[in-house]
């Protein structure tokens, strides 16, 4: 079978060299978005949900650290008394019926 692509088949509008490697990539890049011409479109909707969802973390992440804000910083104060633990207590009590 003959080649099909041969240098200098082709002039391009703005000049560049019509080899063989580059029409092959021209050829390629037509029969790609031939088979697949709503790439783009999927392509722009995938930035779109890409960006809404970045959005969506971004407003998740300042929720949680508003959210727990309250439990995290507040100052926990155990006022020690010197008495048995409860389970002890509990004990003694019944010892004492």
């Amino acid at each position: 079978m003959p080649k099909m692509l041969i240098d200098g088949a082709l002039e391009y509008e703005d000049g560049t060299p019509a080899t063989e490697a580059q029409m092959g990539k021209d050829v390629v890049s037509f029969l790609s978005w031939a088979v697949e011409s709503e790439m783009e479109e999927r392509k722009l909707m995938g930035f779109k949900w890409m960006f809404v969802m970045s959005l969506a973390l971004l407003q998740a992440a300042y929720y949680r650290r508003m959210r727990w804000s309250v439990l995290k910083s507040r100052k926990l104060v155990l006022d020690v008394v010197n008495k048995a633990p409860l389970c002890l207590q509990l004990v003694f009590l019944n010892w004492q019926y």
